[in-house]
């Protein structure tokens, strides 16, 4: 994939940046992340990702949130096992990915099941930002006097 000169957009957008740096992730970031997962849009406000984490325990799984990113690590605790594979399709290594989550998208929960690791998710915009309708003829204005 060729790459994008992103500079001129840092020169002329001011205040952009994290967006720009957004961009470039997607754009030059990892294929193929491990373990697959799905993220799933279930009404206007809240989503769900599911991980599939097949062969982790509970508390092997870590979720952490910094700054507008999600962090789901997995860590598999040290075993003295000499397995002798003949093939082996399971991966049995560690992970980190990381979602970077929109302004006022929290984390509501997360659970185990059947292997996949759901974490919900809920935009929950402050009502001082929501638009409001501002009936006409109502309050008072302010006029200039000269």
């Amino acid at each position: 994939m060729s790459r994008f000169d992103m500079s001129p957009l840092y020169r002329s957008a001011i205040g952009f940046d994290r967006l720009v740096g957004d961009l470039e992730h997607l754009l030059h970031g990892k294929s193929g992340d491990q373990p697959p997962y799905n993220i799933e849009k279930q009404d206007e406000d809240s989503y769900l990702i599911t991980v599939a984490v097949a062969g982790f325990a509970e508390s092997e799984l870590e979720l952490s949130v910094e700054q507008n990113t999600l962090l789901v690590k997995g860590k598999h605790e040290q075993t003295n096992s000499e397995s002798r594979y003949l093939y082996q399709g399971i991966s049995n290594r560690d992970f980190e990915l990381k979602f970077r989550l929109a302004d006022h998208v929290q984390v509501k929960g997360a659970k185990l099941e059947h292997g996949l690791l759901k974490i919900s998710l809920l935009r929950e915009v402050p009502e001082a930002l929501k638009p409001r309708r501002i009936e006409i003829g109502q309050g008072r204005t302010l006029e200039h006097k000269s």
